[in-house]
């Protein structure tokens, strides 16, 4: 779903409140302070979080009423789910440890999932090489973004 400018976590606050499953993925941004340096949780995708329900016209409803929601992404009357892996996915990659970055969504690549470490489990497609390393990079189309991250080529196989 889309939220006002800045007010992804007040939204997801409320639709928790009213018993609504609900994430925000963040990532790590270093922001200065006027005498030291600090790392701050932002959204990895500002103004947009995911919400998994059934939506029915009571709950379309609700959550529409919800301050600070601007709507749910879909075309003319029906809705877009991102599909469940690839929302765990990008679970699986914010609780790596790893430094996040999005980027513009792939065209062409091929796709993968890793098969050992802190990322086992995640699916993406290959943006390119950087010495004997990929990019991962797993694409949520509605956003026009993507997360990437670099991993080992040798524990990328590919999908069938």
């Amino acid at each position: 779903m889309q939220t006002q400018s800045r007010n992804e976590a007040v939204v997801e606050s409320a639709l928790r409140q009213k018993g609504q499953e609900v994430y925000l993925p963040r990532m790590e941004v270093p922001s200065r302070r006027r005498d030291r340096k600090v790392l701050l949780k932002q959204p990895l995708f500002p103004g947009y979080l995911f919400v998994h329900t059934v939506m029915d016209p009571k709950t379309h409803l609700d959550i529409l009423k919800t301050q600070g929601v601007v709507r749910i992404l879909g075309r003319r009357g029906s809705f877009e789910p991102v599909p469940d892996e690839t929302v765990e996915s990008i679970r699986i990659m914010e609780e790596s440890g790893l430094p996040l970055t999005t980027c513009a969504p792939l065209k062409r690549g091929t796709e993968v999932y890793i098969t050992a470490g802190v990322l086992a489990g995640a699916r993406g497609i290959i943006q390119k090489r950087l010495e004997k390393k990929h990019r991962l990079v797993v694409s949520v189309q509605l956003f026009k973004r993507a997360v990437a991250v670099e991993v080992d080529e040798d524990v990328l196989e590919a999908c069938s």
